[in-house]
């Protein structure tokens, strides 16, 4: 595997990136960027007088305005609120927002096998996912455009991919926005706006360090600027930034510990270092065994069990079969996987900015602007667990091997003239590695200015790309090796401390897959976009404004796995190669905003979307705001959303991977009541893309007020309701089960008629849901008063969730969510950020708050035991930080994170569906308390 521990420098990596550009978009841009400013000349002949108000564009409108206007619930936050708050990257940035949801985005929430396919080639990416309505519902823009959606994932944009550290702000718009940017805005639009016009150079270092060890983040940046726009009529800004996050292992935390079985949490697997025997026509257990006395038929038998000593190898435990109800395992070993796995993927990071901004009037400037980026991440998670069935069927443990394990003191039917069938975790096959390399970059040349002295132009022509790659590491192997090797018996599944001969050693050396490449994706997107704004008349209430625009853009995406046909390996998490699919997308929208009264105004936008693979779409948005004075504001809207289905989701091809979890045949089952060969089996599950899939529609409403009674003090209070239909969602195995008259024909089966045999599987995967509905309430509070010479300011960000329900078909009830645990994202009823800040002269200090509200946790598969507590506590952390900039051209920043060291709050869950264990890494930040110290210089 490449190594993580060098990385080439920030000039030789960019150069890397720039040499993998698609030239010939390349060429179409560079051909059409002269013709934008061939037109400059032109247009600067007319002469505008200077405004003495300036008016911005704001995420969520075309027409620019005063920054106070507006009818839509927008959070900006600061490049200083940034630094302030130690946040290191976006992923933590758009983590703090209290808007954003708590699903499985985030790079600690990506460990071990991703049973979905929404989350399987997820590696290295992290992602917005406002409301918690998934990643694909969330648009991020980078200074008001796209860029590409990430290479491997194929539906969301990838937070590793935006240099924070070049930002200057960043508006949310938490509030649908189809109607001004398509598809992909139905949660909202977060849009990080990069620093401009910037004169000089700084440096800046960061470190991050726990107290605990492990989860290390360091950074540092280089950022440089020439010219004055108003002066020099030009200005070049160029920001470099290279940022490291080191490993953080789940041995290094105490709260990551799968085995708490008085506290209802206990892994659901037998496949332990010591071998479990296992169940199997043929073998020496048999399909199944009786103990005298009993009639309970069991299907697994490990040595320790019987001796009452799992715990004696380290991980290993008693398996609870009443928790997890299976009762088969009652002499079965578990093993605590959670203690093996990485909480954190180590993650590198460069990133590159570059913008050339050029006035070629008073009124008229042209830029081009580079982005490029590079993450490498490495993925590492427990061994394979080995099960000698389906294609370890000829992996059996020979009756002549020098390792046979005779059961028959124990098991009276045992029959030592036969192999063994058993359930091991290979931990001399070492941990699970994956390595993937996310490369990205946009170029965008551009125009804007005046056309007379009350309309504005800007037009945009830009081509981005994200290309990912992924390579097997340290324990994968290839199939035919793995097997010969397990059957020749030379092999030891139940060595007590993992070693193994020098000879087996080899044999596992000589199967490994290491340095295999397992998948390969590249998302492109070519784009070009206009808008002109302006005013149209003079009404009594003010003037009429209008903007009209087009948009057309061509996205393309192409994904190839590394998997072979004539020397396979054996359960590398690979996904069917599809051959390079495009799409064209045109559009064109217009927005008017209409002073009906003195500060009362309407804003009626409407946007039509061309798809060449969905056909057409138009959605209007109207929204009003009132002010009836100077302290008080009232503001709604009301608008349609749409969102296309992603290549992966359309085009993807089918594939089969294990049902996680045991499951019971819903034909067999009943006419074989308590028997776990046919209630408690794990067939495989078949899913892929779905070219019937129709697009996403939502229908989204907002109403709110904002209020500044006193000086200084402003509070605002929306209320919002999200309601989407033909909802894009991936149907699991078990819903199939448990819907099985709905989905008859989706039960594939052998032969003989099971679930389990040769070419058996359940058809799952996407679907057209009949959709959700979620409403809630946002609150935002800002607050400054005069304080012993200083300032004191304090700020809330909160969102309270009222419901989220869904149904997967029409004739259903609604599911409730809110305040439930679930395998998609997690809805607390309430989430806030709090801030303080004090500031005098030079120094100022920050002390900050993160909560969580409470919600109802996982319950076992079985009856919880006695004191079990069904709720997952809230989860708060305190932060502390101070700012001294009294030496000349420098700053300096220092500060404590999570001060109390607070642990996550305990889940009973553990790893299935869902990552973490004992601990949700959709809610909570594993690394503890942490020490952050900066200093920026400006020469």
């Amino acid at each position: 595997m490449t190594s993580l521990t060098r990385m080439p420098s920030a000039v030789a990596k960019i150069n890397y990136i720039l040499d993998r550009i698609d030239f010939v978009k390349l060429k179409k841009l560079a051909q059409a960027i002269p013709l934008i400013f061939m037109a400059a000349p032109v247009l600067a002949q007319q002469t505008e007088t200077p405004q003495t108000i300036e008016k911005i564009e704001i995420t969520g409108s075309s027409i620019k305005r005063v920054a106070d206007e507006g009818a839509l619930p927008i959070q900006v936050i600061s490049r200083e609120e940034i630094a302030r708050s130690g946040i290191t990257s976006a992923e933590q940035l758009v983590a703090n927002i209290a808007a954003n949801g708590n699903g499985g985005t985030n790079l600690a929430s990506q460990v071990g096998i991703q049973l979905s396919t929404e989350s399987r080639n997820n590696n290295g990416n992290s992602s917005a996912n406002l409301r918690g309505l998934g990643a694909s519902n969330t648009l991020v823009l980078l200074n008001g455009r796209r860029v590409s959606l990430h290479g491997a994932k194929g539906y969301a944009v990838d937070l590793n991919s935006i240099p924070l550290g070049a930002v200057e702000r960043v508006e949310v718009l938490k509030d649908g926005a189809s109607s001004l940017y398509g598809t992909d805005a139905i949660a909202g639009v977060i849009n990080f706006i990069m620093r401009k016009d910037f004169q000089g150079v700084e440096a800046t270092a960061l470190a991050d360090i726990t107290q605990d060890g492990g989860g290390n983040i360091m950074r540092i940046q280089a950022l440089g600027g020439w010219g004055d726009l108003r002066k020099d009529r030009f200005n070049v800004v160029a920001s470099v930034t290279y940022d490291e996050q080191s490993e953080l292992k789940g041995s290094q935390r105490s709260f990551s510990n799968g085995n708490q079985p008085e506290r209802g949490l206990s892994t659901d697997t037998v496949g332990t270092p010591f071998a479990t025997q296992t169940g199997r026509a043929g073998s020496a257990l048999g399909a199944s065994y009786l103990l005298p006395g009993s009639t309970q038929a069991y299907t697994r038998a490990n040595l320790l069990s019987f001796q009452n000593n799992c715990a004696s190898i380290p991980g290993m435990a008693q398996y609870e079969y009443i928790l997890n109800d299976f009762a088969a395992a009652r002499y079965g070993c578990t093993f605590d996987t959670g203690s093996t796995s990485v909480l954190m993927q180590p993650n590198k990071r460069v990133n590159f900015v570059g913008r050339a901004t050029f006035a070629f009037s008073p009124s008229h400037t042209g830029f081009v602007e580079a982005v490029a980026a590079q993450s490498i991440a490495n993925k590492t998670f427990e061994p394979l667990q080995l099960t000698t069935t389906g294609t370890l069927a000829n992996a059996w443990y020979p009756v002549n091997g020098p390792y046979y394990q005779d059961l028959s003191a124990f098991i009276p039917t045992f029959d030592k003239t036969k192999p063994i069938a058993y359930r091991w975790r290979c931990s001399p096959c070492g941990p699970r590695e994956t390595e993937t390399t996310t490369d990205s970059f946009r170029i965008l040349g551009g125009m804007e200015g005046a056309l007379t002295g009350t309309w504005d132009y800007k037009v945009g022509l830009s081509v981005g790309e994200s290309k990912s790659d992924s390579i097997l590491g340290g324990g994968y192997f290839y199939t035919a090796g793995l097997i010969s090797a397990l059957g020749s018996g030379k092999i030891n599944p139940w060595s007590k401390d993992g070693s193994q001969t020098a000879e087996a050693t080899a044999l596992l050396a000589a199967a490994s897959a290491n340095g295999q490449r397992l998948f390969g994706g590249k998302s492109t997107l070519f784009q070009i976009d206009g808008t002109v704004t302006g005013e149209v008349m003079k009404l009594p209430a003010g003037p009429l404004a209008a903007a009209v625009g087009f948009d057309f853009r061509e996205e393309s995406y192409v994904f190839s796995d590394g998997s072979i046909t004539t020397n396979p390996i054996f359960q590398a998490p690979f996904d069917p190669s599809f051959s390079k699919v495009s799409r064209k997308i045109g559009a064109v929208f217009a927005e008017t905003v209409i002073p009906l009264a003195k500060g009362l105004e309407a804003t009626v936008a409407v946007r039509h979307d061309n798809y060449s693979d969905f056909g057409g779409t138009t959605n209007p948005k109207v929204s009003f705001r009132w002010a009836p004075s100077n302290a008080m504001l009232f503001r709604g809207s009301y608008g349609t959303g749409f969102r296309a289905p992603s290549f992966f989701q359309v085009y993807g091809a089918s594939s089969e991977s294990p049902v996680p979890g045991n499951i019971a045949d819903p034909v067999l089952c009943p006419l074989n009541p308590n028997n776990p060969v046919f209630c408690a089996i794990r067939p495989n599950t078949r899913g892929g893309g779905n070219p019937d899939l129709k697009p996403e529609s939502s229908k989204q409403w907002s109403l709110g007020a904002v209020f500044s009674p006193i000086k200084d003090l402003t509070a605002t209070i929306d209320v919002w309701e999200i309601k989407r239909e033909d909802l894009i969602y991936e149907l699991t195995a078990q819903q199939v089960v448990a819907n099985f008259t709905t989905f008859p024909n989706s039960f594939v089966r052998s032969a003989d008629g099971t679930l389990t045999g040769p070419g058996a599987y359940i058809q799952a995967g996407y679907v057209n849901a009949d959709g959700d509905i979620t409403r809630g309430i946002d609150l935002n509070l800002q607050y400054g008063m005069p304080l012993a010479g200083g300032r004191l300011t304090a700020s809330l960000d909160g969102t309270y969730i009222d419901s989220h329900k869904e149904r997967v078909f029409a004739t259903q009830e609604y599911t409730e969510f809110v305040g439930q645990w679930s395998t998609r994202s997690i809805f607390p009823r309430w989430k806030h950020t709090l801030g303080f800040t004090y500031s005098q002269g030079t120094w100022s200090g920050t002390v900050s708050q993160r909560y969580v509200h409470s919600y109802k946790d996982e319950l076992p598969y079985g009856p919880p035991p006695a004191g079990y507590v069904d709720t997952v506590k809230a989860y708060s952390t305190f932060d502390i930080s101070a700012r001294y900039n009294g030496f000349k051209n420098l700053i300096l920043r220092g500060g404590i994170k999570n001060i109390f060291n607070t642990d996550p709050p305990f889940t009973a869950h553990n790893y299935d569906f869902a990552g973490g264990a004992g601990w949700d890494p959709r809610v909570a930040d594993p690394r503890g308390r942490a020490f952050t110290l900066s200093a920026t210089y400006k020469f």
